[in-house]
Formats: structure tokens, C-alpha cells, sequence
């Protein structure tokens, strides 16, 4: 039987690795020392496997066909956005067809890909946490293109997440990393937004069919975001949501909904859908939490992790 050694959920953004600070006091030092602490410790724990569970941000799935969560089976490429690791990823294919079938047999029928593509939403934080070496199977979750899966809907599929796992037939040592968040505001990705219109919004529907070219226009205008140190973060709500998740409550986050976590946590906040996939996969509430907001990141950069006792 498969065993879940421990949960890692940290931040990411594209400016951890294009705009890291000069020296460890400067906008973001805190959090890089913390995660590279956070990956030490989680080597100590030798896991087998990383399940790692993060958002696309239209590099592989795009408004032709929109799913809310897909499970990589066979092969995952790194798409290279933003600086991240480009290229094969090595993927645990049995433990992936395990989680499949026991994830289905709670009912949930997860889009399944053989040919995965996965951008800095998985690849950053897979890297930071495990030095991504080891074989991973990777959940993409739709956050970023609405109508999204309900909070309490990926609540649902983190228990039956955790269930398959430790239901796998594989001697295995599991790490479960959840990457995103934690607030952020950014522009809509809604094709129903007035807002949203011309090259950009045929570019989320028809996208697949140029992905590079569509990339290589998108961010220049992401990287033009960085380095402002007004860029709204709500670190209040950021401490909040931490506080919450070193509890087994989830309820007080699920019953935000939608609007109401867009509202404190920006649009880009709904990524925090990962951590909560992840928190109810492992059962366990953070044991230790670190946060830094680095508005020159446009995001509040936090951690939180739980290692089980072997």
C-alpha cells in the first residue's frame, strides 16, 4: 500500500525565477530561504513520488475544450513558460492509473491525458519542494478560466484523492505538493467578460492551435507586471487562509465561494483550489506555515507543510 509521507503547498510565480532578489533581505528572500529549508526537510522523508497538483495558465488547456481537472497517465512535457524547466518530466504512470480508477469509483470522472503539457503551475513548485527528479503524477486544475470547479467540489476530490493513494497497491512513499496562490489580481480570463476581446480572447479559445506563438506574445505583458512594489496583495487574508489550513476546517474557506474569495484573494487567489485538493488528500492540517508578500511578485508568496511520522 501507497503512503502519504507528507503535504508541501507553496506559491508560485513566474518572477521567483526571472526577478529573483539581489541578496536574501530584498522582495522575496524570505520565501526562497524557506523553500529551499521546506526541500531539505522533504528529502528527508525519501518520498518515492510526488502527486503534484496545480493550475495551467492557457498553455495546454484553452477554451476549445475547458475541463475542470485532467490526470496526466503517461508522458508530461514542462511547457518552459517564464523561465521553468522545459522538456520530458518523468511520470509515474502505475500510481497514476491508480488514483484514476479510485478517484472514479468516488465519481469523479477526471479528463485523463497520455500527453500532458504542464507549465510554471506545476513545474515551479515540483522543482522547489523535491528538486523534481522524481517521478511525479501531475492534476491540472482549472483556476484560471471560468466558470471554475466549486471549492467544495475539489474539497470533495482531495478526500477521494487521499483515498486512492493510500488504496494503491504500489509500495510507494507519496509526497503531495500543492502550487498556487496565494492573492493576486489579475485580468480576466472570462470570453463572457465585455472586457475581453480581439487577439486575447481568440487566443483563449483557439489557442492550442499556436501555443508558442500565443506564449511568446503573452509575456512580455506579464513580465512588464513585475517589480512594482504597489501591486495589490491582501496579506491580511493571505495569514487568514494559512491559519485556517493548519486546521482540519475547511468549511470556513469553502463557504467564501466564489465571489467571495475573488473579493479578498483577487482572481488570481482562485488558485488556493490546489491547496485545498491537497489538504484534504493528506487529512492533516499544516504543522508549520511561512509567508512573505512580494508585491514585485503580484503575488503573496506563502508555505505550508505537514509531514506524516515514519
Amino acid at each position: 500500500m501507497a503512503d502519504i509521507v507528507g503535504l508541501v503547498a507553496m506559491s508560485h510565480s513566474p518572477f521567483a525565477t526571472l526577478l529573483p532578489p539581489a541578496d536574501p533581505s530584498g522582495p522575496g528572500g524570505g520565501f526562497l530561504a524557506d523553500a529551499e529549508r521546506v526541500a531539505r526537510a522533504a528529502a528527508r522523508l525519501a518520498p518515492d513520488v510526488a502527486v503534484v497538483i496545480g493550475p495551467d495558465h492557457f498553455h495546454a488547456n484553452f477554451y476549445d475544450v475547458m475541463p475542470p481537472f485532467v490526470l496526466g497517465v503517461e508522458e508530461a512535457t514542462g511547457f518552459g513558460d517564464f523561465g521553468s524547466r522545459a522538456g520530458a518530466l518523468p511520470v509515474a504512470t502505475d500510481l497514476a492509473w491508480s488514483i484514476r480508477d479510485g478517484v472514479a469509483e468516488a465519481g469523479f470522472d477526471v479528463s485523463l491525458s497520455y500527453s500532458l503539457t504542464v507549465d510554471h503551475g506545476v513545474v515551479q513548485s515540483y522543482e522547489m519542494a523535491c528538486g523534481g527528479e522524481i517521478p511525479l503524477v501531475p492534476l491540472v486544475v482549472n483556476t484560471a478560466a471560468p466558470p471554475l470547479p466549486s471549492m467544495s467540489r475539489c474539497v470533495e476530490l482531495g478526500r477521494a484523492l487521499g483515498d486512492a493513494i493510500r488504496g494503491a497497491a504500489l509500495p510507494a512513499r507519496v509526497l503531495v505538493i500543492a502550487s498556487g496562490g496565494l492573492s493576486h489580481w489579475l485580468p480576466s480570463n472570462d470570453p463572457r467578460d465585455p472586457s475581453v476581446v480581439g487577439e486575447r480572447r481568440e487566443a483563449m479559445i483557439h489557442g492550442r492551435k499556436y501555443a508558442e506563438a500565443f506564449a511568446a506574445a503573452r509575456e512580455p505583458r506579464v513580465r512588464a507586471m513585475a517589480g512594482n512594489p504597489d501591486a495589490r496583495v491582501n496579506a491580511e487574508w493571505d495569514a487568514w487562509f494559512l491559519r485556517q489550513l493548519s486546521t482540519t476546517d475547511l468549511a470556513p474557506v469553502v463557504a467564501l465561494g466564489h465571489e467571495g474569495l475573488e473579493e479578498r484573494a483577487g482572481s488570481g487567489g482562485h488558485e488556493i483550489r490546489t491547496w485545498l485538493i491537497g489538504h484534504a488528500a493528506t487529512a492533516m492540517p499544516f504543522a508549520w506555515t511561512s509567508y512573505e508578500p512580494v508585491p514585485e511578485w503580484i503575488t503573496g508568496m506563502g508555505i505550508g507543510t505537514t509531514f506524516a511520522v515514519s
